[in-house]
């Protein structure tokens, strides 16, 4: 069980569930599965002093209802150290998992369609902006708060400061956006399958209007790490992208390097 103290309204409402740890992605939260008799839910727990809040993705997730298939808030709540968000479960695997490996050309059609279904919600009165003037603002405040990780970065980045990236970031700033409803972070472990299938999409702190290669450019990376680069063109194919703009999947890999 696990053993920190849990706001009453909380812990009234998981009486009687296990509690397991989720090790899978990097995320500043704990996030554990609670195994009920009737269905299972998932709950954050994460510091307030976090550089991302969890109220941010309670936000979006209950903007999202009904408008994608995502998880819904049970419960969000903080106490003077922590806040606690509990939603219940998509069911499913998420497509980083190697049971994928005998259907990878499916599972890029379904990492596309469901691509396309996050970029076809319309942003009217989509309150949250992700665009670049909004990005470039808040990745120059991370590296002034020394909240960007500088052992994490991609290969071709090893080595270089924080400092030096944003000057790249400042630099290499495209001239346009494409801008529709994006994830953010569109990585596979946060894509849900069922039954082969897209099934629903989880981890939405990031979520905005942004240029839809915010999504590409971190779905390229992810099929490359967990599956190959030969299978990036599959998937870019079914999106129906036919010509890649390089530049900006650079852009927005680099981009990453700061969240």
């Amino acid at each position: 069980m696990h053993d920190m103290t849990l706001p009453a309204e909380l812990s009234q409402l998981l009486r009687g569930y296990e509690w397991q740890r989720i090790t899978l992605g990097l995320s500043q939260s704990q996030t554990y599965l609670l195994s009920g008799a009737s269905s299972n839910l998932y709950i954050k727990i994460q510091s307030l002093t976090a550089a991302e809040s969890l109220y941010w993705e309670k936000e979006r997730l209950v903007w999202l209802q009904g408008r994608l298939p995502v998880p819904e808030v049970v419960y969000y709540g903080q106490d003077d150290a922590n806040e606690f968000m509990l939603m219940t479960e998509i069911e499913g695997i998420n497509a980083s998992d190697k049971s994928y490996e005998s259907m990878l050309p499916q599972l890029m059609q379904q990492l596309a369609i469901g691509l396309r279904a996050v970029h076809e919600v319309p942003v009217e009165g989509c309150p949250f902006d992700k665009t670049l003037n909004a990005k470039v603002v808040e990745a120059r405040r991370r590296v002034e708060q020394q909240l960007v990780d500088e052992e994490d970065f991609d290969q071709q980045r090893e080595g270089r400061t924080a400092e030096n990236l944003v000057q790249e970031l400042l630099d290499l700033k495209p001239e346009s956006e494409d801008l529709v409803f994006t994830h953010g972070d569109y990585c596979l472990p946060n894509i849900i399958l069922k039954d082969g299938r897209v099934h629903g999409f989880i981890d939405w702190g990031r979520a905005g209007i942004a240029d839809r290669y915010q999504d590409i450019a971190l779905a390229i990376r992810s099929i490359g790490y967990n599956f190959g680069n030969e299978h990036v063109q599959t998937f870019l194919d079914a999106y129906g992208l036919t010509a890649l703009d390089e530049a900006k999947v650079h852009y927005y890999q680099l981009m990453d390097e700061f969240f």
